[in-house]
């Protein structure tokens, strides 16, 4: 073994997408451990909420004021809870709410900030999950310009060896 130090890491932006899933639950250590092992680096949680669920909810909601408010205020709270507790004092994270397209959502968010490494969860091969969030990791790894970081939930609930 060397006792050199490492090398600069080219992950100093990482990006972890969620769709509040086990899958992504699941996947979020990795994220963590990512941004932990990399002094100054920054960690950016996003949500997205599928343009068409967006247009659905507005038009049967239409009437109460402030929806788009009242639901950034929900997201807030669910990543509160789900995630936050979880991030060392310290880590530098940004949380980043996004309406539209699940994977040209991520993708533009990537490009725009210049991010390093994208990881997000990946359901079983099971119908519904390819569906929803199978199809959305399958697009972003197709177009992204930056590394991805796909974690099945098989894997990650398995035990460390």
């Amino acid at each position: 073994m060397s006792s050199s130090p490492l090398p600069a890491s080219r992950f100093q932006r990482i990006l972890f997408c969620t769709d509040f899933s086990e899958s992504a639950a699941a996947a979020f250590p990795f994220a963590l451990e990512a941004a932990a092992r990399r002094p100054d680096a920054t960690l950016y949680l996003m949500h997205v909420i599928h343009e068409p669920d967006a247009q659905y909810w507005k038009t049967q909601l239409a009437e109460v004021e402030n929806i788009n408010a009242e639901a950034k205020k929900t997201i807030d709270a669910k990543i509160a809870a789900d995630y936050l507790a979880r991030v060392p004092p310290g880590m530098n994270l940004q949380t980043v709410f996004r309406i539209g397209p699940d994977a040209a959502t991520i993708l533009e968010f990537a490009r725009s900030e210049r991010i390093d490494v994208i990881v997000l969860g990946r359901h079983g091969h099971g119908g519904m999950g390819k569906a929803l969030f199978g199809s959305v990791a399958e697009k972003v790894v197709r177009k992204a310009e930056c590394a991805v970081l796909v974690v099945p939930l098989a894997y990650a609930k398995a035990a460390p060896a």
